[in-house]
């Protein structure tokens, strides 16, 4: 895990302090001042599973935006596939979130109403790998273009915050937009929206997801993964003049 992590007084302790109190500030913001949890059956454990899975691909993006430019010593210093070092980065968020799924998975269970829990469970295991996959795709294309770029790394949390909010972490997309089809359309093309309605239907509501969904999260997966590392690979003779 992380060496940031274990500096803190309360250690490993924040990797679940973090996502609980960013649901407990949604909720406050958004499920009480603004009541988007209108028509949200459980809005806690809505907010939950879209806080937790969100950071996981947040802090891929973010943390293979600048993984080049990080590891610039290692290049300059050894010799190795230089994908070795934003894939490292996705494989160190996915350690830290495998913990998390379980803590939240718990919460679910415990935090009225309770929900029970169905055998659309094990469904998570294929959504975390194809998010995981993704993340990979996405760290790599993300890697080159920061080396190219080095205000890319303080841009991206921007880029990330209207993602969040482009992916139904804390308000139904569906319900928001149903006036709207043409954007709906557009907004449930996205790949997180994908994963995290999969997630709730699967662990929350018990009910089976759309196929659609599936062809979504599997597309971006897949694609990504493809794209992202050839775009990294082609690039790699330059990563040694960072």
């Amino acid at each position: 895990m992380s060496s940031s992590t274990r500096k803190n007084l309360l250690g490993y302790g924040w990797l679940f302090l973090n996502p609980l109190l960013s649901v407990l500030a949604f909720w406050f913001i958004f499920g009480f001042i603004l009541q988007s949890s209108k028509g949200i059956d459980n809005f806690i454990g809505y907010l939950v599973i879209g806080v937790f899975f969100f950071q996981f691909t947040g802090k891929s993006m973010t943390g293979g935006t600048g993984a080049i430019r990080s590891g610039a010593s290692m290049i300059k210093g050894f010799q190795f596939p230089r994908a070795a070092l934003p894939i490292s980065v996705v494989v160190r968020n996915f350690l830290d979130f495998i913990p998390s799924v379980i803590v939240m998975a718990i919460l679910i269970a415990v935090i009225p109403p309770p929900e029970v829990i169905t055998w659309r469970l094990v469904l998570i295991v294929p959504v975390v790998v194809l998010q995981t996959i993704f993340n990979v795709g996405l760290a790599c294309f993300l890697a080159r273009v920061g080396h190219k770029i080095p205000d890319l790394t303080n841009f991206m949390s921007i880029v990330s915050r209207f993602w969040l909010y482009g992916s139904g972490v804390f308000f139904s997309i569906d319900d928001r937009l149903k006036e709207h089809p043409l954007l709906l359309e557009i907004m449930q093309i996205n790949p997180m929206h994908a994963y995290l309605t999969i997630v709730r239907n699967s662990l929350l509501y018990g009910v089976d997801t759309a196929p659609k969904m599936w062809i979504v999260g599997t597309v971006w997966a897949f694609g990504l993964l493809i794209v992202g590392f050839l775009f990294f690979w082609r690039g790699e003779e330059d990563y040694g003049r960072v």
